[in-house]
């Protein structure tokens, strides 16, 4: 995943994400080739370090069969980002249950998931939040009246 162009060309690199899709991790090393006028990390760098991620999991989880995506994202930054800076997006089996249960008659189901970014110090450098849009895809029957 750290080759996926977006995430290459920001400086993003994936450490790691779960077998089971409830967890991933990211870091972004600011360097002079990448950080903004004030030797910190850009915001947008920063927003894209969680951008895919929550999405990514609930279909990971969910498996096929259902629409993913970002309804709505904010973020808050903090501090400035310097060094090595990281973040751990995690979105447990629970959630993911309650999203499938939410839309097993065809609703959508908007939840909201939030993130920390920290320095090498454990310093909070941007909080984040992320809206996820989910609804089951229809499979050639009403999934209203399958019941």
């Amino acid at each position: 995943m750290s080759a996926y162009p977006p995430l290459l060309f920001a400086g993003v690199r994936v450490e790691h994400v779960a077998d089971d899709w409830t967890s991933v991790r990211v870091s972004h090393r600011v360097r002079p080739w990448n950080r903004n006028i004030n030797g910190a990390a850009f915001g947008g760098t920063l927003y894209s370090m969680t951008d895919p991620f929550f999405g990514l999991m609930a279909r990971g989880q969910l498996g096929e069969g259902y629409r993913v995506w970002s309804a709505r994202s904010s973020i808050e930054f903090v501090a400035p980002g310097r060094g090595i800076v990281t973040a751990t997006m995690e979105l447990d089996s629970v959630q993911a249950e309650e999203i499938r249960q939410a839309t097993s008659d065809g609703a959508k189901s908007i939840t909201t998931h939030s993130t920390t970014i920290h320095d090498a110090d454990g310093n909070v450098v941007a909080r984040a939040a992320q809206d996820v849009y989910v609804r089951r895809l229809r499979t050639g029957i009403d999934v209203r009246s399958a019941r």
